[in-house]
């Protein structure tokens, strides 16, 4: 079976391309690098240099395709409320061209890079699938339209889908085949590497004022290559079963504070911080169930521990930036 993977060049993308390769499949990606970097795509894929909003470079990358697995969009929360026709011209517009010549084509397999966004503040924890959809920022917002009109398009096509409602990737690939560091990283993991590695000079703690252990929000960190593999199940589990939607997270959450005590511990370098105010809708923790994910696809998150999310990322980030 060959597979493209749209954002195959960025962070999860490549992780994921990375596991279907090793897992024998034809792989194809369609990535404008505008996040992406061509290094960090395994050399077994074909890659295609071009966008979703592009109608010849989707059709072009759909060539002898068979199933899609999508993650090409901008994913800053706070970028997505000052600039939202970006974020719905990339995000939704995009996701509806590669649809619509999927089906001219009769591809009907379609593996989606969803978010816990689409959930906004918790109304209990854990967070399972059935928790109430009110996103409180755009990027949520445009996840959430892409799952309905997914939803839609499975029941007036013969498109099967599965949404996979990631929590906080982060980690690399233990074997250290993948290199990929993030540009211009929004997210806590890489912001402490950089710290440790000397490229940044502290990290801004957002509030030691949360409702938790030791006054920092907590959150379900999960290996992106527990992510990459949840993929291949996906695949596997369409050929032969109806559309799913999965949260794909540990059913744990650890404070920032834990993540830099646990760097320091690893890069034995230390790490500045200083903290400032709280961000408008911070909230005290958020973490996940992903039973139903474990039921259907036979998947656990068996490389999230903390330690091996900052062992694998150290790897990387001290190669990278300490050379």
């Amino acid at each position: 079976m060959k597979i493209l993977v749209t954002g195959g060049a960025g962070y999860i993308g490549s992780h994921v391309v990375l596991e279907l390769c090793n897992s024998g499949y034809e792989v194809a990606v369609l990535d404008d690098l505008s996040n992406g970097n061509l290094e960090s795509i395994d050399e077994r894929a074909e890659f295609i240099l071009g966008s979703t909003l592009v109608k010849k470079d989707v059709e072009k990358a759909l060539n002898n395709v068979e199933c899609v697995i999508h993650l090409a969009a901008f994913k800053a929360a706070g970028e997505s409320m000052t600039n939202p026709i970006k974020y719905s011209q990339n995000n939704i517009n995009g996701t509806i061209t590669l649809l619509n010549s999927m089906i001219k084509k009769g591809i009907k397999y379609f593996v989606f890079s969803s978010t816990a966004a689409v959930y906004g503040n918790p109304k209990y924890l854990p967070l399972d699938e059935k928790h109430p959809l009110n996103p409180i920022n755009f990027y949520g917002f445009t996840k959430l339209e892409i799952e309905r009109i997914l939803g839609w398009y499975g029941k007036l096509t013969d498109l099967k889908f599965a949404n996979l409602r990631y929590f906080n990737a982060a980690g690399h690939d233990p074997n250290n085949k993948i290199h990929h560091i993030e540009k211009d990283p929004q997210n806590l993991i890489p912001i402490v590497m950089e710290v440790a590695s000397g490229k940044r000079k502290q990290v801004k703690i957002f509030g030691n004022d949360y409702n938790t252990k030791d006054g920092t929000g907590y959150r379900d960190y999960i290996h992106v290559t527990d992510l990459a593999s949840a993929h291949i199940k996906s695949i596997e589990y369409l050929l032969n079963h109806s559309n799913i939607t999965l949260n794909l997270a540990t059913g744990d959450s650890h404070s920032v504070l834990e993540v830099i005590n646990m760097t320091k511990e690893i890069s034995n370098k230390n790490i500045n911080y200083e903290f400032t105010e709280r961000r408008e809708g911070d909230l005290d923790e958020l973490y996940s169930k992903s039973s139903i994910a474990k039921d259907l696809l036979n998947w656990s998150p068996n490389n999230s521990s903390l330690k091996s999310i900052i062992q694998t990322s150290w790897n990387i980030y001290s190669k990278k930036l300490l050379s």
